[in-house]
């Protein structure tokens, strides 16, 4: 039987609350067929009576996360957007080693990280600038609502398919190994990598500011309210002089989300601004700073 359309309503307001992805009225046969494997899995005749099921369960059953995680897209690849990387290596990575030099701390965080792509793309990054062995303490949070997508980034094993995917042959030669079914990242550069659940709808735990954010390509599937609360979020997470990027599809954040543009080759990355008095005041109120420094 096909979605009803009162099902496909339920659907598209569950999954909103859950992840904060948009579902356009026209994407039927996209959440039937990125539900099928759940379909299976549950072992019920259809989409209809996956539904059913999900209704009679509390919000937040293991089940309604496992639909978040089925419509969720995890489409990712090594070095995605090659100027951004560019631009890390040539400028941002060089500008916070100079302002970090007292405490050789530097902290960077992956946000909606998928498979682990991105944060294993950033280590290979300080990996070529020799930062992992010159006595600096590099962390790497990567993170993701999805604890399916964060196993297999942890395993940091990939395909000859994905491991072809913006990897250059001397990248792939100098940091992975292969495997029977594969090939696998190195000890050295998995290491300053953490991998954590976190669901960006919700409240984030206290943390250490961040010194880099890359939020990339996840905002274009949310409406206006969610991206921003979520970028206020991020910006309490961001040094007073790190830097934030998205993906290069995302609006920039409006001057009320409380940063500037700085063009950087030929990306965009974001620095926090000050905010208006009423609205600094409001969100100190509602999410205190944390005090913690690297």
């Amino acid at each position: 039987m096909p979605l009803l359309y009162d099902d496909f309503a339920w659907l598209r307001q569950r999954v909103l609350r859950l992840s904060g992805l948009v579902l356009g009225h026209d994407t039927h046969a996209l959440v039937e067929t990125r539900l099928a494997s759940l379909v299976r899995e549950e072992r019920v005749a259809d989409v209809t009576a996956l539904v059913a099921r999900l209704r009679a369960q509390p919000d937040g059953s293991p089940l309604h996360q496992r639909l978040a995680e089925a419509l969720a897209n995890h489409e990712t690849a090594f070095f995605r957007d090659a100027a951004v990387f560019d631009a890390l290596r040539s400028t941002v990575l060089p500008a916070l080693l100079a302002r970090r030099g007292r405490t050789r701390t530097l902290r960077i965080w992956c946000a909606a990280c998928a498979y682990g792509q991105e944060p294993y793309s950033v280590a290979m990054t300080l990996a070529e600038t020799g930062l992992l062995i010159t006595g600096w303490t590099v962390r790497i949070l990567a993170t993701d609502f999805s604890t399916r997508a964060l196993v297999r980034a942890s395993e940091a094993r990939y395909d000859a398919q994905e491991i072809h995917r913006g990897l250059t042959p001397l990248l792939r030669q100098r940091y992975f190994h292969a495997e029977r079914d594969g090939w696998r990242l190195n000890e050295r550069v998995r290491k300053p990598v953490e991998f954590r659940p976190l669901n960006l709808m919700e409240d984030f735990p206290p943390e250490a500011p961040v010194d880099l954010i890359f939020l990339r390509n996840v905002m274009i599937y949310w409406d206006g309210p969610t991206r921003r609360a979520v970028l206020a979020r991020v910006r309490r997470m961001l040094h007073a002089d790190g830097y934030l990027v998205l993906g290069a599809a995302e609006a920039a954040p409006l001057a009320e989300d409380g940063f500037s543009r700085s063009l950087i080759g030929q990306t965009s990355w974001y620095r926090p601004a000050p905010l208006p008095a009423a609205l600094e005041e409001a969100s100190g109120r509602a999410h205190p700073r944390p005090g913690a420094t690297p």
